[in-house]
Order: C-alpha cells, then sequence, then structure tokens
C-alpha cells in the first residue's frame, strides 16, 4: 500500500463524517430518538452504535486509545450505554440519547482522532496481518472475516470495513430513519 491509498481512505472518512455530523446537525432529539414502528430502531440506536464501534475498531487497528470510556458516556444520557452489537434488538429498542449536544460533542472528538490516525499510519503497515485466519467464532461470521479470508483480516481490511464500511452502512439506515421522522437523505 502506498500514500495515494491512505489519502484516498483519509478522504472517504472525512466524507462520511462530514454526512454524519451534518445528518446530526439537522435531527432533533425528538427525531434521533423517535420509534417509528415496534420493531424500529430509534436513529438515536445507529447514531451511538456507529460512534462506539469506530472508536474501539480505531484501537484494536493500532490507534489512539478508545476516547468512550464509560465516565466518557455518561453526560450523554443513554439508555443503553453500549454499542449493543452483542445484544438482542428488543433490548437496544430502549436506546435514547438523553443529552444530544454532548453526544455530537464526542462523535466531533472521536472523528478527529480516527482521521489524524488515519492520516499517520505508515503506508507499509496496511498490510500487517491484524487478525490471522481461522477466526474466533464470533468474527467469523462478519463482513470482515469475508475480506480477509484465509489471508488473515490486515490493517486496510480493518479499517475499511470495521470503520468506513461500517459508517457507510449505519448512515444508509440513518438516511432512511430520517425519512420516517419526516426528512430528508443526507446525499443524492
Amino acid at each position: 500500500m502506498d500514500d495515494a491509498y491512505r489519502d484516498s481512505l483519509s478522504r472517504r472518512l472525512r466524507a462520511v463524517h462530514h454526512l454524519y455530523r451534518g445528518a446530526c446537525a439537522t435531527m432533533s432529539l425528538e427525531q434521533v430518538n423517535a420509534v417509528t414502528a415496534p420493531t424500529t430502531l430509534p436513529i438515536a440506536f445507529s447514531l451511538v452504535h456507529q460512534l462506539l464501534i469506530e472508536d474501539v475498531s480505531r484501537a484494536l487497528c493500532g490507534g489512539p486509545a478508545p476516547l468512550c470510556a464509560p465516565d466518557a458516556l455518561e453526560p450523554l444520557g443513554l439508555e443503553v450505554p453500549d454499542h449493543g452489537k452483542e445484544r438482542p434488538v428488543e433490548e437496544m429498542m430502549a436506546q435514547r440519547i438523553g443529552d444530544y449536544g454532548a453526544f455530537c460533542a464526542l462523535q466531533g472528538r472521536v472523528f478527529a482522532t480516527t482521521e489524524a490516525y488515519v492520516a499517520a499510519v505508515g503506508p507499509a503497515t496496511f498490510d500487517e496481518v491484524l487478525v490471522a485466519a481461522p477466526y474466533p467464532e464470533r468474527l467469523a461470521r462478519t463482513f470482515s472475516a469475508l475480506v480477509g479470508a484465509e489471508r488473515g483480516i490486515t490493517r486496510s481490511d480493518a479499517l475499511e470495513c470495521w470503520v468506513y464500511q461500517h459508517a457507510v452502512r449505519h448512515l444508509g439506515e440513518i438516511e432512511h430513519a430520517r425519512s420516517l421522522v419526516g426528512l430528508g437523505g443526507m446525499t443524492s
């Protein structure tokens, strides 16, 4: 991998983070916490889930330690102070954000930390295997395991799958959910 790949990944992360900040700036707390149908997760779930997964994934990729320690989450007033990856949908239906301003501030810090890390990653380290195959059962069923295949999950695979692709996926959910609360999408 080279500087061009790192620059491309950096631009893509800045772009998706820009869309998240734009989405957050154009939604009210009521819209973020709204449950529009009995089995439809609130936007709050997608926002919190994406942020916490990005924060821990950056650290797993060799970046700075997570910023979202329990004491940092407390001011957000989360109904469920967890990313929810291992929890049932029924439990995560309760996710709500109490202090939206505090959430957006923490989101900004996490995004800036991730962007700075990716911009500084040594291109020669992108091919370093972070998780060797065969994968643990919990990881074996994931998109990143499909991408890594028998080669193993490299730093570039992890950043692409756990940070960038994950953010894009949940942004799509947020764009759809915005329509359910009377808002438009973020891109055309």
